[in-house]
């Protein structure tokens, strides 16, 4: 059985990447373009990870996070952001959200999939 993969991002072409790449490596991915959308497909799904763009539409990714992260049924789901900061204190800050790690925007088509797995859970 294929792992489920949710991509939170609200840029369309991201979105269709990621989705792309994923799906070619055999996940099943289901999308969301805001945080507010993530938390509907969260408990619909409960996807095997998140990919979590961290600013977003309606809800930030940081709060998407937090809300996942405090649901009993979602706790354990590993959420990885998808991020373009890089400044000083962002690293830091991603993490206290709740996320698990981070991968750097614009992803590596080459790596984004063995980066990405790194933070599946051990089954």
């Amino acid at each position: 059985m294929s792992k489920t993969v949710l991509v939170v991002e609200d840029d369309a072409q991201n979105s269709y990447l990621i989705g792309f790449i994923l799906e070619k490596n055999g996940y099943q991915v289901v999308t969301a373009a805001d945080g507010e959308q993530a938390l509907v497909e969260v408990e619909k799904h409960v996807p095997d990870l998140v990919l979590m763009d961290m600013l977003l539409p309606k809800m930030n990714g940081y709060e998407a996070t937090r809300r996942i992260k405090a649901r009993p049924e979602t706790k354990d789901v590993p959420v990885v952001a998808l991020t373009a900061y890089s400044m000083k204190g962002d690293r830091e800050k991603i993490l206290e959200s709740g996320c698990d790690g981070y991968i750097s925007k614009p992803i590596d088509p080459e790596t984004f999939v063995s980066e990405m797995e790194e933070y599946f859970r051990p089954l």
